[in-house]
C-alpha cells in the first residue's frame, strides 16, 4: 500500500458524510471530505469520504457495522487518550490480567478503567425456570436486605481500594508501567455491565482474566468471559492463570485462525495496530469447512502474500490442519510452536448459533491455557 495515497470509501449526502467523518476520526483515522462535482462545487451531487489507503481495513470494520449510523455510534470524540477496560473480580487471574493491561496501555498511551460488578445475592440464590416470573415478597425484611446490599457494596469498595493501592505501589517500584487509571463499581450481571460499558465508551481493548482449564470445565455454561467474547463488539484479550510472558513486548509466537474470508484482512490489521512495534512470528492456520475439509489452499496463499507485503515487521507462515479433533490437534501445534497468543476473528452470531454451534475461540477458551485476542469483524 501507499500510505500517503487517499482513496474514496463512500459517497454520502453532506450530513451523512460528516457523521461518518466523525466516527472514523474518533478511531484515530485521518479523513478528508471532497465534493463529487468538482467542476461546479456549488451544485453538490454528493460528498466523497476519503481516507489513507493504509487505513482501509480498519475503516471497513467500522463501515460494515450495520449500526454505524445509530445515535449511540455517532458521538463526539472522547477527550484525551484511548481507554482499556479491565473487568476484575479481584482473583489471581484478573489481577494478572490487570498487570498485562498496564503494559499494553503504555504502548498505546492509553488509560485504564477498572470495572467490578456485583449481583444481588437474593437473585443469585434463586433458581428460575424460563416460564417463571419474578415476584416481590412483601413479608421480607426490607431493612435487612438493604443492610446486606450496603455491606456488599462496602466490601467491593474496600477490595477495589486495596487493588488500587497495590497497583500504585507496583507502579512506584517499577513492576508495572506508569499509566493513569480509574475505577468503577456497578451492580448487575457482569456480562451485561461490560457490554453496556463497551457500547457506550468504545474502549480500545477489553482485558479479562480466565481461570485454568481444570476449573473452567465445571463452569463452561456460566463463564462471563465466554459470554463477553460472543456478544461484545470490542476487541477482547483473555489472560489465563498460567501466563507464559510478563509483558506484551515478550509476545513472539502468534497463531492466527484464518477463516479464508475478507474478515481475515480486517482482523490481521487490528492485530498489527494492537502490537505495532513487536516482532511477531505469525502462523496462519487455515480452518476447514464442510465444502473444503482440508482448508482453502488458494485463499490462504493469497492471504500470506498480502500479509508479507503490508506488515513487514511481522514474519508470516502457514500451516494446513484438518482439525478432525480440533483441541487435540491444536495442543499438538502448541507443543511444536510454543504459542504465546491466539488471534481469532469473531463474527457477530445470533443466540441459537452461539448455543448450538460454538466457535473454535469459545472451545479454546475452555480447553487451552493460552492468551487469546478475539477481534470482532
Amino acid at each position: 500500500m501507499q500510505p500517503d495515497r487517499f482513496i474514496t470509501i463512500a459517497i454520502h449526502t453532506y450530513d451523512k458524510a460528516h457523521e461518518l467523518k466523525t466516527i472514523l476520526e474518533c478511531e484515530g483515522l485521518e479523513v478528508v471530505l471532497q465534493n463529487v462535482n468538482l467542476s461546479t462545487p456549488v451544485v453538490s451531487s454528493g460528498i466523497r469520504v476519503r481516507i489513507h489507503e493504509s487505513d482501509l481495513p480498519m475503516a471497513l470494520r467500522l463501515i460494515e457495522n450495520i449500526e454505524i449510523f445509530s445515535p449511540k455510534a455517532i458521538k463526539e470524540c472522547p477527550a484525551g487518550e484511548p481507554e482499556i477496560l479491565v473487568p476484575t473480580d479481584f482473583s489471581k487471574s484478573s489481577v494478572q490480567a490487570c498487570h498485562l493491561a498496564f503494559h499494553i496501555a503504555a504502548l498505546h498511551k492509553a488509560r485504564i478503567k477498572l470495572l467490578h460488578t456485583y449481583f444481588d445475592p437474593v437473585l443469585t440464590n434463586t433458581s428460575l425456570q424460563l416460564s417463571d416470573s419474578m415476584t416481590f415478597d412483601g413479608t421480607a425484611d426490607v431493612i435487612q436486605q438493604l443492610q446486606k446490599d450496603k455491606q456488599i457494596s462496602q466490601m467491593c469498595k474496600k477490595q477495589m481500594e486495596e487493588l488500587e493501592t497495590s497497583l500504585r505501589e507496583k507502579i512506584k517500584n517499577g513492576i508495572i508501567s506508569p499509566v493513569n487509571f480509574s475505577s468503577e463499581i456497578a451492580e448487575g450481571l457482569p456480562e451485561e455491565v461490560i457490554n453496556n460499558y463497551s457500547a457506550a465508551n468504545h474502549p480500545l481493548l477489553i482485558v479479562m482474566g480466565t481461570r485454568g482449564t481444570d476449573k473452567q470445565n465445571r463452569d463452561m455454561l456460566g463463564s462471563v468471559t465466554a459470554e463477553v467474547l460472543d456478544t461484545c463488539r470490542s476487541c477482547v484479550f483473555t489472560v489465563p492463570e498460567t501466563l507464559r510472558f510478563k509483558r506484551a513486548e515478550d509476545i513472539r509466537e502468534v497463531v492466527y485462525l484464518a477463516s479464508s474470508k475478507q474478515q481475515d484482512i480486517l482482523a490481521l490489521d487490528a492485530l498489527y495496530r494492537m502490537l505495532p512495534e513487536t516482532s511477531l512470528s505469525v502462523t496462519l492456520v487455515s480452518l476447514p469447512s464442510k465444502k473444503k475439509p482440508k482448508g482453502d489452499t488458494e485463499a490462504i496463499a493469497n492471504l500470506l502474500d498480502y500479509c508479507r507485503k503490508n506488515y513487514p515487521a511481522y514474519m508470516f507462515k502457514t500451516i494446513q490442519l484438518s482439525f478432525s479433533h480440533e483441541i487435540e490437534d491444536f495442543n499438538g501445534l502448541d507443543n511444536e510452536l510454543h504459542i504465546d497468543m491466539i488471534a481469532v476473528p469473531t463474527p457477530r452470531k445470533n443466540i441459537f448459533i452461539r448455543l448450538f454451534n460454538p466457535s473454535l475461540a469459545h472451545k479454546l477458551l475452555f480447553h487451552s491455557d493460552i492468551p487469546m485476542l478475539s477481534i470482532p469483524v
